[in-house]
């Protein structure tokens, strides 16, 4: 461990930058650890401390960035990619999502310092419709004070960075079989909670043509539509007749909804899993018949451009435009 500070020494500025860059795009690597020993070494003037602002600024700028764009190509297929290779549940987006829409701008500040939520909260910004001139402003700022934190820790706790380096190779292999047996704990707790959560025993699930089959049928599911009030605002795709309703105002909204037909929700999120929080919502208020839309709208959509259900006979006749019976004559 102690290596770093003469690799730091003799190629500061590009490991400081390579190192950020990378943990910007995603990468399992130490950026934060990084730059509070670039500041001790700095303190000592080994390296100069204006040039690991400017690379690291620039190193999380470029990493955000990308993310930023592939948001607004693609908007939450990109934040499903970044939730299933993620240690942390799916909830990372709706809680990127939420953080971003009661904050704003100022939102991309905070996520920096949010383990889980700092690499989704860039491709969020672009898929909820963020202007380029907005997130650059922001997120310069968000960098920069990223930056000067980690590297303040440093410079203030100078003479500390290099006993902590000793004792890190002293108790090099100790350290590193503990550092093993967390993560592992970590990941297998986490892998375990997001199988149970994507069973059918934490909330059950409807398939889109079973949906469809019941639309047909004429048995009048209820659609819920649990996408946040940003989603909704920014793309207002949705399954015909489906009501709009928020996580936040399922409590609310439960008491209204009929106990005699099948209410089934949808979202646009990793597994479903703000549908399926909401049938756990509606089920602690009596409503046992609530079930996910597997595959949430994506699915929906993607079998509606192949096969339209179109309007059915009830509306139809609602509307004053049923087809007029053929004569028995005439078949």
């Amino acid at each position: 461990m102690r290596d770093l500070i003469p690799l730091l020494i003799a190629h500061g500025a590009l490991i400081v930058f390579v190192i950020t860059l990378a943990a910007r795009v995603g990468a399992p690597v130490p950026a934060a650890p990084l730059l509070v020993v670039a500041g001790g070494v700095a303190m000592a003037g080994q390296i100069s401390l204006l040039v690991c602002v400017g690379v690291s600024v620039v190193a999380n700028v470029l990493g955000d960035a990308v993310w930023y764009q592939a948001g607004r190509w693609r908007g939450h297929r990109v934040m499903k990619l970044l939730c299933r290779i993620s240690l942390s549940p799916d909830t990372c987006v709706r809680q990127s999502e939420g953080i971003l829409s009661r904050w704003g701008g100022s939102s991309l500040i905070a996520a920096k310092f949010l383990p889980g939520i700092s690499v989704v909260a860039a491709p969020m910004a672009g898929a909820l419709g963020m202007s380029w001139r907005r997130f650059l402003s922001y997120d310069v700022g968000a960098s920069l004070i990223w930056t000067l934190v980690f590297l303040a820790i440093g410079v203030i706790f100078a003479g500390q960075v290099v006993m902590v380096l000793d004792i890190m190779t002293e108790f090099g292999t100790i350290a590193a079989v503990a550092i093993v047996i967390a993560l592992a704990v970590l990941i297998t707790g986490r892998w375990l909670r997001r199988r149970w959560m994507l069973s059918d025993r934490y909330a059950p699930r409807i398939a889109v043509h079973e949906l469809r089959e019941l639309i047909r049928r004429g048995e009048e599911p209820i659609v819920i539509d649990v996408r946040s009030a940003v989603a909704t605002l920014h793309d207002n795709r949705r399954v015909p007749g489906a009501m709009l309703a928020t996580l936040a105002d399922l409590p609310a909204t439960a008491p209204g909804l009929p106990r005699d037909r099948e209410i089934v929700l949808y979202c646009s999120c990793p597994n479903e899993v703000s549908a399926l929080r909401g049938v756990r919502i509606l089920a602690d208020h009596g409503h046992h018949r609530a079930r996910a839309l597997r595959g949430g709208l994506d699915a929906w959509l993607e079998i509606e451009a192949v096969s339209p259900l179109g309007p059915q006979p009830e509306a139809l006749e609602q509307a004053g435009l049923a087809p007029m019976a053929v004569p028995e004559g005439t078949r």
